[in-house]
């Protein structure tokens, strides 16, 4: 059973949203789809009845201003029901300011193909109680300037689908509805061999910044990153770099052969050090290819996953937690295939 309901924020309040149009979807291996739908009641609340499908996910879904909110995971479960579902919707702006709460960047070593893959992963923070949207349909919701050279930038798996991500000349561009509280965007590119200094550009302050590169030589500079832990993952070892970009400016990543110091915009100051969000998901393919692979997507899920749920254990219920180890498990099942087949 899930059963819950639907409220529309105001402010710091909530208030139920009558007649809300709901739909039930579910999830397999081999299919997806909506198999049931309804209309919230006068107080906003709805009850769906799920099959005995426990190999099954499902997603509730609330429609409301144009725009579709969904609850987290659900399974199938004999023992109990998800009875204190609470779907948050929202009134839409084409204001509503959009921050970088994070920021993490990990850089592959040269692969045989002669370049170098990179995986980012973003933290956008809606703080207001409307949805962001587009005003039309040539003005994005978020940018993001890509450094120079990039090759074959390619969206991952993260919290936006990957068709609302636009790539137009240096930037990525997001138009996609951006709900109230934090998001992870994740997408890959691939670097040439002849880049040997990589400037990140950051145009806004950015509280939590960690920077990952493979090669044993490279320096990181810029905001207040210092050297934190190594990271070694699935046999290949990673330095870290942690902190945070307080103003606008560069953090410039040295790779090693570089003719040209590695330099920093003045007027920076420090700030505190930030606490590691690595998990052992994050890892770019050694022979990385200038299309980034299908396993890269699914490390990005991983980490969008973990940036989510590690670390908040106690925060969350503990059925909640469940599906969120049960959901990276499959993922990493689902690596482990992808690194069992060729070309994969």
């Amino acid at each position: 059973m899930a059963a819950g309901k639907v409220v529309r924020l105001a402010g710091a309040d909530s208030i139920p949203v009558a007649g809300a149009a709901l739909v039930l979807h579910r999830i397999t291996h081999s299919l997806q789809g909506p198999i049931d739908s309804l209309a919230a009641d006068g107080r906003g609340r709805f009850r769906f009845r799920l099959p005995p499908d426990t190999s099954a996910v499902y997603l509730v879904s609330a429609r409301f201003a144009g725009i579709e909110y969904f609850s987290p995971p659900l399974r199938s479960d004999p023992r109990g029901s998800d009875s204190a579902m609470v779907i948050l919707v929202s009134d839409t702006s084409t204001t509503a300011r959009i921050l970088t709460g994070s920021r993490h960047v990990v850089i592959s070593a040269l692969g045989e193909d002669g370049t170098r893959g990179v995986l980012e992963i973003i933290g956008l923070v809606n703080q207001g109680d409307r949805t962001r949207i587009s005003p039309d349909s040539s003005h994005p919701v978020w940018t993001h300037g890509l450094p120079k050279g990039t090759l074959t930038v390619r969206p991952g798996q993260g919290d936006f689908s990957p068709d609302a991500l636009v790539i137009r000349h240096d930037s990525i561009l997001l138009f996609a509805p951006l709900a109230p509280g934090e998001k992870q965007l994740v997408f890959s590119y691939a670097l040439p061999a002849t880049i040997r200094r990589l400037p990140l550009q950051f145009e806004e302050p950015v509280s939590e910044v960690n920077v990952l590169v493979e090669d044993r030589d490279a320096e990181v500079t810029g905001g207040t990153l210092a050297r934190a832990d190594t990271q070694v993952i699935e046999g290949r070892t990673f330095r870290r770099w942690a902190g945070a970009m307080p103003a606008v400016g560069l953090i410039v990543v040295g790779f090693p052969g570089s003719g040209s110091p590695v330099w920093l915009l003045p007027g920076l100051v420090a700030l505190i050090g930030l606490a590691l969000l690595v998990s052992a998901g994050w890892l770019i393919k050694r022979r990385a290819p200038p299309a980034p692979s299908r396993r890269i997507d699914l490390v990005g899920a991983i980490a969008a996953l973990d940036a989510r749920y590690l670390g908040h254990q106690d925060e969350v219920p503990a059925a909640e937690w469940q599906r969120y180890l049960e959901q990276r498990t499959a993922l990493k099942q689902r690596i482990e295939l992808a690194q069992a087949k060729p070309g994969s």
